[in-house]
Formats: C-alpha cells, sequence, structure tokens
C-alpha cells in the first residue's frame, strides 16, 4: 500500500505535492534549452523524479514510468508513486517522468522526453548505481503511447552531438505498456523491440483489443512479448496492489522482469 493515502492527479504537470519534497526532481535539459519549447516553467520542461531505494538494497535495475492522463493531465498517484515503491521494494530505482502534454505539445515532444530520460539515466548510471543496460520504460494508457512512439526513433545517438547526452543510445534494454498499446505506425521495427510486457482488462476493449494485436505483431516480428488480458476490471487501475481482479499483475511483471536478466545475473 502507498505511503501516500490519496492518489495525486498532476493536472498539466503543474506542481508536485509538498509530500514529494524529499525526492529530487531532476529536469531533462536546462531550462531554456528544451527542444520545441513554446514556453517556460513546469508544463513546458519536462523532468523526472527519483525514488530511490537505500544504496545497499539496490540490485543496479531502473525504471522510467509515464503515467497516464489522457496527454492533458498526469495520474502521478496509482500509476506513478504507487509503482516507484514497488518498484523500490524490488530494489529497482524509480524514476517518474513529467513529460509534456496537449495542447501544447504532441507526440512528437512527448516521444523526445523519452529518449532524453533513458540518455540521462545512462549518463548518471554511476551516481545512482544502476546499470546503464538494464533500463525499464514502462508506459500507461497515454503512457504506454509514449513508450510506443518513442520506440519509434530510439536507437544509438549522434557521437558529434554538442550535447553529450545526444551522444548516448536512447533505446530502453526493457519495455512494458499496461492499457496503451499505443499507436501503429508504418515505421514501426517491432522485431528490433527489447523485451516487452503487455497488459490490459478484457473490459476495457479498445485497449484490450490493442494490446493484444500488439502482442502478435511482435510476436510474427520474432521479438519477445508476454500478454496478459485480466477477463475483468477497468481502465486506470494502476499498482492495484489490493484488487481482486487484477491485483497479482505486478508479481507477473516481476517474474517476467526476473526471466529477461533485469536484477542482475544470468537470465533464467
Amino acid at each position: 500500500m502507498s505511503r501516500f493515502a490519496v492518489p495525486v492527479l498532476l493536472f498539466g504537470a503543474a506542481a508536485l505535492l509538498q509530500a514529494e519534497a524529499p525526492h529530487q526532481n531532476i529536469p531533462l535539459w536546462e531550462a531554456g534549452k528544451v527542444p520545441g519549447a513554446v514556453g517556460g516553467g513546469p508544463l513546458h520542461e519536462p523532468f523526472l523524479t527519483a525514488f530511490l531505494p537505500p544504496k545497499k538494497e539496490r540490485n543496479g535495475s531502473a525504471v522510467i514510468i509515464a503515467p497516464g492522463g489522457s496527454n492533458i493531465m498526469l495520474m502521478y498517484g496509482v500509476e506513478g508513486i504507487e509503482l516507484a515503491e514497488r518498484f523500490n521494494d524490488w530494489g529497482t530505482a524509480a524514476f517518474v517522468l513529467t513529460y509534456r502534454l496537449e495542447p501544447k505539445y504532441k507526440q512528437e515532444a512527448r516521444s523526445a522526453d523519452g529518449h532524453r530520460a533513458v540518455r540521462l539515466l545512462r549518463t548518471r548510471a554511476a551516481e545512482w548505481k544502476i546499470d546503464p543496460e538494464r533500463i525499464l520504460l514502462a508506459g500507461f494508457s497515454a503512457g504506454g503511447h509514449l513508450v510506443r512512439s518513442a520506440m519509434l526513433g530510439a536507437g544509438p545517438g549522434d557521437p558529434a552531438a554538442a550535447d553529450p547526452l545526444d551522444r548516448l543510445n536512447s533505446k530502453p534494454n526493457v519495455l512494458c505498456m499496461v492499457y496503451g498499446p499505443g499507436v501503429p505506425s508504418p515505421d514501426d521495427k517491432l522485431k528490433d523491440y527489447p523485451p516487452t510486457f503487455l497488459l490490459s482488462a478484457a473490459w476495457d476493449r479498445g485497449a484490450a483489443e490493442g494490446t493484444v494485436k500488439l502482442y502478435s505483431d511482435i510476436n510474427k516480428a520474432g521479438g519477445v512479448a508476454e500478454l496478459h488480458i485480466y477477463q475483468r476490471g477497468r481502465h486506470g487501475f494502476g499498482a492495484a496492489t489490493t484488487s481482486p481482479e487484477y491485483g497479482p499483475w505486478m508479481d507477473s511483471l516481476k517474474h517476467f522482469l526476473g526471466l529477461n536478466g533485469f536484477f542482475g545475473g544470468n537470465k533464467k
């Protein structure tokens, strides 16, 4: 159960609650240097909020969490804080991504935010005691769309780039999309996807059908994917720690991650 009793709706990503003050906010770019920005402040300057387990408990894994909210707000509680705390219990350093939202920004900007977040973790891996080759990008609903759009342009950086971060690889090592399979694109290179965990509830018809289709397409392309469709449920269940319908889903995710060596050691 989350230490924060009430889920937080971060409308427009305008600010974090005072309860979050102990957790470090890390800008993805310096102020005034965000590509494509049409203003200043938290609505225009994306950032990560770090949730770090004690150093002695870290196993080198890291997750970037992209909450949902229809691209107009962020469900920062059930699709951010609660998930970060669960990952911390597993020894994983968690970073909740506050990305750019509608109507000022489109998916291209959110894709850039996803790329930058992965690169930022890699450049500061030693500081946070994480393995730069064990980074999970997890998205919920609209955040799942961010994950898929970020995969379109993910890959090696530009060795001649003026910004050192832009020289790093932006492709995550594992993906997770929960009730948000993203929008298909003719440029999708599904065979190049890293291991991908997919989850929806059957009653959430649109997300469920899209998730099944994405699994089938990845599987046909020769990629690695695992699919879970719960027979009941709804959209937006988040961590769902005590839910009778889909409470076990994070245990399934942990098993999937372990099979793919996310927590260290050999793949099982």
